[in-house]
């Protein structure tokens, strides 16, 4: 463990020395982490020996799933997700279950190891987008403030929301795969959401109160404000999980509350040390699938996986988005640059690195080939085209933006009410003046 936390400190190191000469360029920050793990993990150089059976991946994935939830649901302005409205909440309410329900058709044929219920899994585990995959997409100016936002607040919040939907497919597999009761499995998930959501936004409220009344008082120092949202991460997980419920669920739902309490800008503004933490443990998760999910979870490819995983990442996720912008007025060309750029990223790891160490599913094997085989494309074709397709979407937009709507709809972002997010993850963190 000694040498392997030396190798991962060294290569944040060097990419943070090169890291200001690559932004801007097709190398993203995920291909060269997913490259240094493949390259320094047991297929190559055999160099960093943590396989999947690892204690320490879990904690790394519940940790980093946690932080990136709580900071997603803390961040977000109820206010700027109406002025922006248009795509974001249709994405969210239309595209995304009929991603997951797409996803769950294809999967069948295909992948015939798989049970209905194991399908859905993989669906749910694929459905989360991952914005930092095409950073310049939400970061660049030149594109519709619309387009921007509303791919930056769909891969904010869809994470949070799949989490439910994950726990319940799999409790919903298990009950296929075995005799146990469906009635017993089902009451555990909802006990399980409930216990998570009661105790984070009880733990939320209780930390957010204390913390506003502080302010007033003029009791709390600048650097301790920094750390409450990370104790009140720690808590809400532990509890929960302490207690028998979801503690994911716990990390989301203390974010809403902790939002509500103290408000998107109080809430932002001390939650840039979680998320910057969430940011780094981000990198480190993209290391450890490049060492040890591309590896062993690629043993037995097929013609099946590959297709499935393009599948997965242009008619799973293209067609559902145009069907949810139906009534938009936007152009064919925005919906479908909207339908690509949905890359496959953090959640989706996390999530299968939480299939591999608590899921008791026969078809857990697929679904972790099949997964990362989607994820490592998706770094890849994401990565790559995010600069390029950007540049030509300007240049169509350009010449024809005078005969648009949607895509004249400006809103100015107020930065007091703009999702905050890491540079590493999703984020238009580049406008807003706080984080320069």
């Amino acid at each position: 463990m000694g040498w392997d936390l030396v190798i991962v400190a060294a290569v944040l190191i060097a990419y943070a020395i090169v890291s200001g000469r690559l932004q801007g360029s097709p190398v993203t920050p995920a291909i060269v982490f997913v490259g240094a793990g493949y390259l320094l993990g047991s297929e190559v150089l055999d160099l960093f020996d943590s396989g999947l059976d690892s204690g320490g991946i879990r904690v790394l994935a519940e940790a980093t799933l946690a932080l990136v939830l709580f900071t997603d649901a803390a961040s977000l302005d109820v206010g700027a997700l109406r002025r922006e409205a248009v795509m974001p909440l249709r994405l969210l309410v239309i595209g995304l279950p009929l991603t997951i329900a797409l996803g769950a058709l294809v999967a069948v044929p295909l992948l015939p190891e798989l049970g209905l219920f194991e399908a859905v899994v993989l669906a749910v585990v694929l459905a989360p987008t991952d914005a930092a995959l095409g950073q310049i997409v939400v970061s660049d100016e030149r594109l519709p403030s619309r387009l921007r936002q509303g791919l930056n607040v769909e891969s904010g919040l869809n994470d949070g929301i799949c989490v439910p939907l994950l726990f319940a497919a799999i409790a919903l597999a298990e009950v296929e795969r075995s005799s146990a009761s469906a009635g017993g499995v089902l009451g555990d998930l909802v006990s399980q959401v409930g216990i998570g959501a009661g105790v984070g936004v009880a733990v939320a409220v209780v930390v957010a109160v204390s913390v506003a009344a502080s302010r007033r008082r003029g009791w709390l120092d600048g650097h301790w404000a920094q750390l409450v949202p990370l104790a009140t991460v720690m808590i809400a997980y532990a509890a929960t999980d302490e207690l028998g419920g979801s503690g994911f669920i716990g990390a989301f739902s203390a974010g809403v509350a902790y939002r509500r309490v103290l408000g998107a800008s109080v809430a932002r503004r001390s939650a840039l040390l979680a998320d910057e933490i969430g940011g780094l443990l981000s990198a480190v998760t993209f290391f450890v699938f490049g060492a040890s999910l591309i590896g062993q979870g690629l043993v037995n490819l097929d013609l099946a996986t590959i297709a499935y995983a393009i599948l997965s990442l242009t008619l799973v996720r293209m067609l559902p988005v145009a069907l949810s912008l139906i009534g938009s007025h936007s152009a064919r060309q925005t919906v479908a640059f909207a339908g690509w750029f949905g890359p496959r990223g953090l959640a989706s790891i996390v999530f299968l690195l939480v299939i591999v160490e608590e899921a008791d599913l026969p078809g857990a094997p697929v679904i972790v080939e099949v997964g990362t085989m989607t994820v490592l494309l998706s770094v890849l074709a994401h990565g790559l085209s995010a600069t390029p397709l950007t540049d030509r979407y300007v240049r169509w937009l350009a010449a024809r933006r005078e005969r648009l709507t949607m895509e004249n709809e400006e809103t100015p972002p107020d930065p007091e009410d703009l999702m905050r997010r890491s540079p590493w993850r999703r984020s238009a963190s580049s406008t807003d003046p706080s984080t320069r």
